[in-house]
């Protein structure tokens, strides 16, 4: 079968598809259960566990959230209570579920088989529980061990809820671990998550100490919105660079894209829901909140947001969010594409991070109420993370650096490489009378007149939502836009996370100094936040983010603008820049070293890999479909000439393909020579590759598409842009 006759079946197999059923869990009667009645079916968690003794329970608690530690005892009848829970539900394995360095995540599964005295038997012991030892050597590590160096331990994690995952031929206990070398260091994405909770909680709870405000512990909540692309299997087969990359490096653009805002929020394809329903189905049995499921900007893009938790168990549950899509999707013969940028010319992908503060009495620390600018915590509060991002931007456009995202910042879809603080125009306006020394005069009427009576009566919020803003304030939470869509979330969370416990700490003494002197709590907490607005103010910005009036601006008011990932890592290693992580512990400055060569060395690969895949894609599929057209048109010109009728429009046509082919052969020689002299120096070749190649390879992609859309679409051997973002 020839690839143009498959890439035909291929479209025909796109539009026939039957949707898949899907087995909703029944009572016994036969009726569909709610929701509410199967959430978190699989899912293991030890506070709820009714095999766990009370008693247990909040010995287990209190380890989870103080210094104390975990006794084999109390672990050995966890062990017991999992093991039983688990093969019952028909497991067989179990594992240490890990998040190393990769983005992603690891498993190695043993089974709870076992010999006791030449008897079968299912078990887990407390060892086996608490501690792992996989294979370190294997995963990177940025130059911090050699390969002989291999132990590494895997580590339960008491804060997020084991949960079983299953597959055609049985399921396996999950069991979320962090990850760290044989000297301790941090391998991995949680350890330092858990170590900046343990910072903010601490942070916290000084500030609301020394204003009287009562609380046991404070956690971090972040909700986590997630964006992706569907498309068939059968195209994305036929894409080599899907395949290898997970965007496409060349393709022109259909006539119609996302131009008439048609699909954002539309009708939902009925194979799409199919795999929605499924989706969230698989979701509410590991116990994740799926809440909003929508239709994105671009053809073919979709998004998902779940209901807020800890941070912790929001990366753990963004994780698996990220892995369901993609099995369920196979099964509705679809492709989940987590690219921040997989069609060039249409709208990317981004993963939004709704964050916020909370104490176990249920405050929300980022709460307005009614009157925000007579509420001196939050104002004080809001001013605090404002601070915060105003010292250490940077370090936050680091955390969200890679070469995916790359494609996104700073173009008209996604906030920019500037990080600048969003507040809505009643807080800017509140804070610019703090600034200014003026009183502030509510004057806006909440209450919107359209026009109607037959209309529900509709409340104005305090701030309207901008979507250039890569740090916005949103009503009772900042919401970090900047996040790429295939990231792991950890690395961000912890470093905002850090930011904000280093000012909070530095508020509370402040506050303490303030009270003890004399001053009430209101007059100490207002004093505090003229302190962070006179100090941050030139972070706020509520305009346009995408405009180059913008980026002028920042650059006046000291902004850094770190636009691509070799600019903005070395941030992780500049010890000016980091002492804020270094001092608090939730980061070693070998653990940042570590984190900057990976990363460096991750920028580096991706990119020789999308090079080596276009050019191979080049000789492979486009110069053939080239030359096999260049024949015919050859053979069409010299019947022409042969008979005596010449036409201008062939000869033409001939001419345009072939500037464009010698073009086109002549950059993939330049690319090819220009790889071959990279610098050795591993940052100074990202900065080559992000420079000089990315914009060579984009230029190369320009070619590709003339010519794609010269040649006849029996002649081109890859699925287009119409196939993959339209046939479903």
């Amino acid at each position: 079968m020839s690839l143009n006759t498959s890439l035909n079946k291929s479209r025909v197999n796109a539009t026939s598809r039957p949707e898949r059923s899907i087995e909703f869990p029944m009572d016994i009667n036969g009726k569909p259960l709610k929701v509410s009645q199967f959430y978190g079916e699989n899912t293991f968690d030890f506070l709820t566990a009714n095999e766990i003794p009370e008693a247990v329970k909040k010995e287990l608690k209190a380890v989870s959230t103080s210094k104390k530690k975990l006794s084999k005892e109390h672990a050995e009848i966890v062990a017991n209570a999992v093991v039983e829970w688990a093969t019952s539900r028909g497991a067989t394995h179990f594992c240490h579920w890990f998040q190393p360095l990769t983005g992603s995540t690891a498993e190695k599964h043993d089974a709870f088989f076992s010999l006791r005295n030449g008897e079968a038997i299912e078990y887990l012991s407390a060892s086996q529980l608490m501690q792992g030892e996989p294979d370190a050597s294997s995963f990177p590590n940025g130059g911090s061990r050699t390969t002989f160096e291999a132990r590494g331990y895997t580590s339960w994690d008491l804060t997020s809820p084991m949960f079983l995952l299953e597959n055609n031929n049985g399921k396996t206990l999950f069991i979320p671990t962090a990850f760290v070398s044989y000297t301790g260091q941090a391998l991995d994405i949680k350890t330092p998550l858990l170590r900046s909770e343990i910072q903010i909680n601490e942070a916290a709870l000084r500030f609301l100490n020394a204003i009287d405000v009562k609380a046991n512990y404070v956690k971090s909540s972040c909700g986590t919105e997630q964006e992706y692309f569907l498309i068939d299997k059968d195209f994305y087969y036929s894409r080599p660079d899907l395949v290898m990359t997970g965007r496409t490096l060349f393709g022109s653009l259909s006539a119609k894209n996302q131009q008439l805002d048609d699909h954002y929020f539309g009708d939902i394809d009925d194979r799409v829901l199919s795999f929605m329903q499924e989706f969230d189905l698989e979701l509410y049995k590991l116990g994740i909140p799926a809440k909003t499921r929508h239709n994105e900007v671009a053809p073919g893009q979709y998004e998902m947001a779940p209901i807020y938790s800890d941070s912790n168990i929001s990366a753990d549950n963004n994780q698996l969010v990220m892995a369901t899509i993609k099995k369920v999707a196979v099964k509705h013969n679809f492709v989940a594409l987590m690219h921040e940028k997989p069609f060039a010319g249409v709208n990317g992908s981004g993963k939004h991070l709704n964050w916020s503060l909370g104490t176990d009495q249920g405050l929300n620390m980022l709460e307005p109420g009614n009157e925000p600018h007579s509420n001196s915590r939050f104002l004080a509060v809001v001013a605090c993370v404002s601070e915060a991002i105003f010292r250490h931007g940077g370090m936050i456009r680091a955390s969200i650096a890679s070469a995916s995202n790359d494609h996104r910042l700073g173009a008209n879809e996604a906030p920019p490489s500037i990080i600048s603080v969003y507040l809505g125009d009643t807080l800017e306006r509140i804070f610019k009378s703090i600034k200014d020394g003026k009183t502030f005069n509510p004057t806006d009427d909440l209450d919107m007149d359209m026009g109607t009576q037959q209309l529900v009566q509709l409340a104005r919020d305090n701030t309207d939502r901008n979507r250039t803003s890569p740090f916005a304030f949103t009503g009772n939470k900042f919401e970090l836009r900047a996040c790429g869509s295939s990231a792991a979330i950890g690395l961000p969370l912890s470093i905002l996370n850090a930011a904000v416990a280093e000012v909070l700490n530095e508020s509370a003494s402040f506050l303490e100094s303030e009270i003890s002197g004399g001053a009430s709590v209101e007059k100490a907490l207002m004093s505090l936040t003229k302190k962070w607005v006179d100090s941050s103010y030139n972070i706020i910005f509520n305009g346009d983010g995408y405009s180059q009036e913008w980026v002028t601006e920042a650059e006046k008011r000291g902004l850094p603008n770190f636009r691509t990932t070799p600019d903005a890592l070395p941030a992780l290693v500049d010890e000016k820049l980091n002492a804020f992580l270094t001092k608090t512990g939730v980061f070693t400055k070998d653990e940042l070293e570590t984190r900057f060569n990976v990363l460096t060395e991750r920028y580096i690969t991706l990119r020789e890999i999308e090079f080596d895949t276009l050019v191979t894609m080049i000789h492979q599929h486009v110069l053939p479909s080239v030359i096999d057209y260049k024949v015919k048109l050859s053979e069409v010109i010299k019947n022409q000439k042969d008979s005596g009728f010449e036409s201008s429009v062939e000869k033409e046509l001939y001419k345009r393909i072939n500037f464009s082919t010698e073009t086109l052969y002549a950059r993939v020689d330049n690319m090819r020579n220009s790889l071959k002299s990279l610098p050795e120096d591993e940052l100074k070749k990202a900065k080559v590759i992000a420079g000089t190649l990315l914009p060579l390879s984009e230029e190369i992609a320009q070619y590709c598409n003339e010519l794609e859309e010269m040649i006849p679409d029996d002649q081109w051997t890859l699925p287009k842009y119409y196939d993959m973002l339209f046939l479903r």
